[in-house]
């Protein structure tokens, strides 16, 4: 999977790019204000990506052969559907090369993927905050599920409840 257009390429990663990846998913968690959250080792992020069988896939867009930019996916199921669906955890984009259709090409890469894989659709989060994201969502067809909200349980409410606490 690769698409390019002038000054930027999107390219699939090998395990050469883990420090690259790491980098941007780090900008990410800056850029959301959750920096706090952003624990994952460049080891962890490896066994994920290249580790059999890999967790999740990636791709990088490349400036000049400098890597700006960051797509991150993986596989979920719809048992509504009763297909998969690629779940896009992660997109990123540098500030300075951001609004140049670098991120929206990541949506129509992995879109293709989807179709090509047989997939019911995509997904993906973004946070209320976001406003130029959620119009660039919109404009994209995307469609919020405004009657779903989100829960996680992690860290010391997970080991209680799994009963280990």
């Amino acid at each position: 999977m690769t698409a390019s257009r002038g000054e930027y390429a999107w390219r699939e990663t090998s395990p050469e790019d883990v420090a690259d990846i790491h980098r941007l998913l780090h900008a990410l968690a800056v850029y959301e204000k959750i920096e706090h959250e952003f624990v994952s080792t460049r080891e962890q992020l490896h066994q994920a990506l290249f580790g059999a069988p890999p967790l999740a896939q990636a791709m990088l867009a490349e400036v000049g052969g400098r890597p700006v930019a960051v797509c991150l996916w993986y596989r979920t199921f719809s048992s509504f559907a009763g297909k998969a669906e690629l779940w896009i955890e992660d997109v990123f984009v540098e500030p300075e090369h951001r609004n140049k259709g670098i991120a929206r090409a990541a949506f129509r890469l992995v879109a293709q993927r989807a179709l090509d894989e047989g997939c019911a659709g995509i997904g993906w989060n973004v946070l209320d905050w976001n406003a130029p994201a959620i119009a660039a969502y919109r404009a994209m067809g995307a469609v919020g599920r405004e009657e779903w909200t989100d829960q996680r349980v992690s860290g010391q409410a997970l080991v209680a409840l799994a009963g280990r606490g």
